[in-house]
C-alpha cells in the first residue's frame, strides 16, 4: 500500500472509529447551554415583553414575518399566554438539562428547538451573541457532547462498572418515555397542521425522532451487533463533522470581523474602540470607560491589536502554541467586553465558541480540580465511578491537542 492511500485509510479509520474532541465537545456544550439558560433566568420577569404577548413586536407582526423568510417557532402556534408561559419553562428545563447533560440527545433537539422559537419570535432582541447561539444550536444536534462531564456519562460508567462486577443492569425506562411522549407531540403538531412556514425543521425532528427509536432499540442488544456498529460510524462522522464546522465557524466569524474593521476608517486610525465606550447604551460603568479612554496610546494599542488577532487567528491553528496565546488574548478581550460594555451574554457566546479550541490536556487538568474539588465540599463519600470508556479510549484529536 502507498503512503497516500495508508494515510487516506487512517485517516478515515479515525473519523468513523471514534467522535473525536469530546472534552472540546462537552465543553461547549455546557458553554452554550449556560449562556441560554442565564439570559432566560436573567429576562424571566421581562419575558412577556421581550417575547411575549405584551411586547411591541407582536404576534400577528411575527407571524407575518415567518410566513415571508420561513422561520420556525413554536410560539407562534398560539397567541395564548398559557402556551407562551409554559413553553418558556421548558425552554429553561432543555437548557438545564443539556448543561448538565442528562438525556443529551434528547435534551438537544429540545434545546434547539427553544432557541429557535424565542428568537425567531421576537427577531430584534439580541446582542450578536444570539446569532451564534442560533448556529450552535442547530451544529450541537449532530455531536455526541454526553461523553465526558455529564450525567449520560456517569451513568454508562456505573452501568459499565455493574456489568464488569457481573451485576444485573436495570432497564432504562425513562428513554422510552421521553421518546414516546415526543412523538406523540411531534404526531399532534404535524397532524393539526402547525408545520406551515418550511419542510426542514419538521423533517429533521421527525428524523432525529426515528433514530433516536432505532438506537434505543439496538441498545437493547448486543453492543457489537453490525446495526449497532453502523450506527455508531454514522453517529461518529456526524459529530466530527459538526465539530468542523463549529470550528469553521468560529474562524469564519473572527476573519469577517477582522477583514471588516480592516475596511473603517475609524480602525484605520485607532479610534474605533474610544467611541462605543461612551455611548450611554455600552456604558453601564461610565467612569471605568473614562480611566480606560484616558490614554490614546492605550486605546490605539487595543484597537490594532483588537484586528491583528481576529484576522490572525485563523492562521495560528497550525501552529498551537501560537493559537493558545492567541486564543487567551480573545477570551480575556470577551471577558473585558462582558464587563466595561455590558454585553455578558455576547461574551459567554463567544468564550463557548473559543473553547472548541482549548487544549485537551488543559480541559482535563481543569476536570480533574473540579473533581477534586467536589470531593472536598461532598458530605458524603461514595464509591468512585470511573469515566466512560469512550472517554478513557477515543483519542481527541488536533481539535485541541495540546
Amino acid at each position: 500500500m502507498n503512503p497516500l492511500s495508508l494515510t487516506l485509510s487512517r485517516g478515515i479509520a479515525r473519523v468513523t472509529g471514534a467522535a473525536l474532541g469530546p472534552y472540546q465537545s462537552a465543553v461547549i456544550r455546557i458553554g452554550f447551554a449556560a449562556t441560554w439558560l442565564l439570559f432566560l433566568l436573567r429576562e424571566f420577569p421581562h419575558r412577556r415583553e421581550l417575547y411575549g404577548p405584551s411586547g411591541p413586536w407582536g404576534w400577528q407582526l411575527a407571524k407575518q414575518l415567518t410566513a415571508d423568510n420561513h422561520a420556525f417557532s413554536a410560539l407562534l402556534w398560539s397567541d395564548g399566554r398559557p402556551w407562551f408561559e409554559g413553553f418558556y419553562v421548558l425552554a429553561i428545563l432543555a437548557s438545564a438539562a443539556l448543561l448538565a447533560g442528562w438525556r443529551t440527545r434528547t435534551a438537544s433537539v429540545l434545546f434547539m428547538v427553544g432557541v429557535l422559537s424565542l428568537q425567531n419570535r421576537s427577531v430584534f432582541m439580541g446582542d450578536g451573541g444570539d446569532n451564534v447561539l442560533h448556529l450552535m444550536s442547530f451544529y450541537l444536534l449532530f455531536t455526541r457532547c454526553g461523553q465526558v462531564w455529564s450525567l449520560d456519562a456517569r451513568r454508562a460508567a456505573r452501568n459499565e462498572a455493574a456489568r464488569a462486577r457481573g451485576e444485573r443492569v436495570p432497564a432504562d425506562r425513562v428513554g422510552p418515555v421521553l421518546w414516546a411522549v415526543l412523538g406523540l407531540g411531534l404526531a399532534t403538531v404535524t397532524l393539526t397542521g402547525r408545520f406551515d412556514n418550511g419542510w426542514l425543521i419538521p423533517a429533521l425532528l421527525w428524523t432525529v425522532w426515528a433514530v433516536l427509536g432505532l438506537w434505543g432499540l439496538l441498545e437493547r442488544r448486543a453492543a457489537a451487533s453490525e446495526p449497532r456498529v453502523l450506527l455508531d460510524v454514522v453517529a461518529n462522522v456526524l459529530h466530527n463533522g459538526a465539530l468542523f464546522v463549529i470550528m469553521a465557524e468560529a474562524c469564519l466569524i473572527y476573519a469577517t470581523a477582522g477583514w471588516y474593521k480592516i475596511q473603517g476608517s475609524r480602525w484605520q486610525d485607532g479610534t474605533a474602540v474610544y467611541y462605543p465606550l461612551h455611548l450611554q447604551y455600552f456604558s453601564p460603568w461610565p467612569g471605568l470607560g473614562d480611566l480606560l479612554t484616558a490614554s490614546g496610546t492605550i486605546m490605539m494599542l487595543v484597537t490594532y491589536g483588537t484586528v491583528m488577532v481576529q484576522v490572525a487567528f485563523p492562521f495560528t491553528l497550525f501552529n498551537r502554541r501560537v493559537k493558545n496565546v492567541l486564543l487567551v488574548l480573545m477570551m480575556t478581550e470577551h471577558a473585558v467586553i462582558a464587563v466595561v460594555l455590558g454585553l455578558p451574554f455576547f461574551s459567554l457566546a463567544m468564550i463557548a465558541a473559543d473553547a472548541v479550541f482549548l487544549p485537551t490536556s488543559f480541559l482535563r487538568r481543569v476536570g480533574g480540580a473540579a473533581a477534586r474539588a467536589r470531593g472536598r465540599f461532598a458530605r458524603r463519600g461514595g464509591p468512585a465511578v470511573p469515566a466512560p470508556r469512550s472517554a478513557q479510549d477515543s483519542t481527541p484529536g488536533r481539535v485541541g491537542a495540546a
